[in-house]
């Protein structure tokens, strides 16, 4: 890579850096990740992102919709280079899927809906799985040694932001779990004049019964209580 290149790699890579950080949740950054993969990986026509959730592995959004039918392909067979980067833990190349022997089924297929090459990198931090960043090109040997380089760089970036919008999701979750486990307590101490403690219990005991999860009980126990109440004043809508 010239020095020229190298130099606006750079300067690529700390504008992408910046603008993934101003994304503030997992579907926004993942939409950032996928649009700036193309145009800042040679060869790249098409993008999409994996994601591994428990065991299994998702689609979570690409540039065309026919990413999300060549990822279902690798899952509904088993093999491709998306699952050999994840499950392998390294970078997996394919200069030309008609004649690629690795995947012989999903191979095949691909080539014939259009893509003839893919890069696929695995994105990671700490060691933890997050997924994977998967390129596709429109013609066989598209995916030079500076695609290579680039796109593993783009995968760093990638990961550690997709990293901190995970755990910024989680916590907005918790935090939503929390409020409205709350509410459903202050509605029951209220309605039955018991303690925070024995409102929580019945709302446990509700959720063992019925095999409902905790929080999807108390929600429906706040939405049944708002359902009763009269119709607030025009000042308060």
């Amino acid at each position: 890579m010239h020095s020229a290149d190298a130099q606006r790699l750079a300067e690529t890579m700390s504008a992408l850096a910046v603008n993934l950080a101003a994304e503030h949740n997992q579907h926004a950054t993942l939409k950032a990740i996928v649009a700036a993969a193309v145009t800042t990986v040679p060869g790249a026509k098409w993008a999409g992102i994996s994601l591994i959730a428990g065991r299994e592995i998702t689609a979570a959004t690409s540039t065309a919709d026919i990413v999300g039918d060549i990822d279902q392909m690798q899952r509904d067979l088993d093999e491709g280079p998306c699952l050999a980067a994840i499950r392998e833990h390294h970078t997996v190349l394919s200069n030309d899927l008609a004649t690629e022997s690795r995947w012989p089924r999903f191979a095949t297929k691909a080539a014939e809906r259009g893509v003839r090459s893919m890069l696929s990198f695995r994105l990671f931090v700490d060691a933890a799985d997050l997924g994977a960043l998967n390129l596709y090109g429109s013609a066989a040997g598209v995916f030079t040694m500076d695609s290579q380089i680039v796109g593993a760089l783009f995968a760093q970036h990638a990961a550690v932001a997709l990293a901190g919008s995970t755990r910024d999701d989680q916590l907005s979750d918790a935090i939503a779990t929390r409020d409205i486990i709350g509410q459903a307590k202050g509605i029951l101490m209220h309605r039955d004049r018991i303690t925070g403690q024995q409102a929580f219990t019945l709302l446990v005991h509700a959720s063992q019964h019925t095999q409902i999860k905790l929080v999807d009980i108390a929600r429906w126990t706040v939405e049944v209580h708002e359902s009763t109440l009269p119709e607030p004043p025009d000042s308060l809508r």
